[in-house]
């Protein structure tokens, strides 16, 4: 028998969790196509400032404009059709009057996409499109990760502290959410006054900055880890239940206030212009597969010493 893991479906899963798992993962794979497809595309864009001789300078500022088309035309169906989970939850908040989890991260796409799409028609200034992609896709790959661990434990009985933790994740993960709004704006008025060449690219690294994914996956990844464990254990159980709710919730805390330290370290050299949008993509996705993968440290032996081992005696041994 296969041993359980995050992505195994937990035995209570709906046909409600399974369309949306599946739909989840469709958008994730076809994202990171269009994703691997635009950065290929967006090589020769790399290499427009170097020095070189005019007639091959106008070949590929003619390359360049070629494949920003074909870039813009790979990233429609991205935004519309993978982002649209994204666009749902934006609108459905707004629709509330909250600023929900969605609200930055459609902020962000839109900051990036929509001035990529005026400069490919005009022919004038800088393109995101490879930030955009690789933006959609590691912020699809972690909410995925995140739905796992949320499916996991759907169903599983919460101890009072489990409950709290969850909140305080998800109180956290909103003002952070607010607070990372307010600042790409006010950067962003800044640099527009400033250097206006440079006030797009670090209004977008903000609002990339500004997704929660790893605060909001810290707690759900924890107390999936510990489901893997006791489910692993079977029918004997585990041998010290209160040590291994105790080693999640410090694995949690450890979530929670590591990825926040990543996040408070990382907006500073954003709001400053060294972070360029598709590095703070990638720093997400670090960020959230960082949490995944110390929540799942529970899982080791060593770490959750929890299953009960069977009495064995060497032959010949009488019990005392």
């Amino acid at each position: 028998m296969r041993a359980p893991s995050l992505f195994t479906p937990p035995p209570n899963m709906t046909d409600t969790m399974r369309h949306e798992r599946r739909h989840m993962l469709a958008r994730t794979g076809l994202a990171w196509l269009v994703m691997m497809q635009v950065m290929m595309l967006a090589f020769p864009g790399y290499l427009r400032h170097g020095a070189r001789a005019p007639d091959a300078q106008q070949s590929l500022d003619q390359a360049i404009v070629l494949m920003n088309w074909l870039s813009l035309i790979l990233c429609v169906p991205l935004v519309l059709y993978c982002a649209w989970p994204v666009w749902r939850g934006a609108w459905r908040s707004l629709s509330r009057r909250r600023i929900g989890m969605d609200v930055p991260v459609a902020l962000g796409i839109l900051a990036a996409f929509v001035p990529s799409v005026i400069a490919t028609w005009r022919d004038v200034g800088e393109v995101y499109f490879d930030s955009v992609s690789m933006f959609v896709a590691f912020l699809l790959t972690a909410r995925f990760l995140e739905a796992c661990a949320r499916q996991a434990v759907s169903g599983q009985p919460h101890e009072g502290q489990d409950t709290e933790l969850l909140r305080s994740a998800d109180r956290l993960a909103f003002w952070f959410v607010c607070i990372q709004i307010l600042l790409a704006i006010l950067v962003g008025l800044y640099w527009w006054q400033v250097q206006p060449g440079q006030a797009v690219a670090v209004t977008v690294a903000l609002l990339v900055m500004s997704c929660p994914c790893a605060l909001s996956m810290s707690v759900p990844a924890a107390l999936a880890a510990r489901h893997t464990v006791r489910l692993r254990a079977g029918a004997d159980g585990v041998r010290d239940p209160a040590a291994l709710d105790c080693a999640m919730r410090r694995i949690a805390r450890q979530n929670l206030h590591g990825s926040l330290a990543w996040h408070l370290l990382m907006t500073p050299l954003a709001a400053c212009g060294w972070v360029q949008p598709w590095v703070a993509a990638i720093t997400m996705l670090l960020s959230s597969l960082a949490v995944a993968a110390n929540a799942w440290r529970l899982t080791r032996p060593a770490a959750a010493g929890t299953a009960r081992q069977p009495d064995v005696r060497p032959v010949g041994t009488v019990p005392g």
